[in-house]
């Protein structure tokens, strides 16, 4: 189905054919292709605002994912019940706040990719509400990248796939 990938902003350069290859990498491994998915990119204000209205949080953040299907146990995919079911929901992504968060000698590109995938997993039902969640999905990095195994040992499998085919083991 469709990735759409719409920028909003025009705060720092965005290129968007990088970021779209590699999230259709990172779907096609995660096995969700089959699924529409938008892509949102925004400013600080306007990521500040979002945040703001359903955090409840008044600053930029990098990332908000706002699913289709609510209540997804984590890793598990949403079973549609019609074409028109088959979407996961929108990802905002802050690349302000991304591209001043930015080390030096950090690919902005990778960086948005590795945000990006963090926001598809909160799509997917992965949360980090608690601080044991956090950690379990990695302090920003994805479930399981930051652990050895994830009770969602498959799916856990496949978001280390994804990560690792762009970013190495990081030895």
């Amino acid at each position: 189905m469709t990735l759409v990938i719409r920028n909003l902003q025009r705060a720092v350069p965005l290129r968007r054919v990088p970021l779209r290859g590699k999230m259709e990498v990172v779907r096609s491994i995660l096995g969700v292709q089959k699924f529409d998915l938008g892509i949102i990119c925004v400013d600080n204000k306007n990521i500040q605002h979002i945040n703001r209205i359903y955090r409840k949080k008044d600053v930029p953040t990098d990332v908000l994912s706002f699913p289709f299907h609510e209540n997804l146990k984590a890793g598990e995919l949403p079973q549609p019940g019609c074409l028109d079911d088959c979407n996961l929901g929108d990802i905002f992504l802050g690349v302000e706040y991304i591209f001043q968060q930015c080390k030096e000698n950090e690919d902005y590109y990778d960086t948005l990719t590795v945000t990006a995938t963090h926001g598809l997993c909160h799509l997917l039902g992965f949360t980090h509400s608690s601080e044991d969640e956090w950690q379990e999905v990695g302090a920003g990095r994805g479930p399981g990248l930051a652990t050895p195994m994830h009770p969602h040992t498959q799916w856990s499998q496949a978001a280390h796939s994804a990560f690792f085919f762009f970013f190495g083991s990081g030895d």
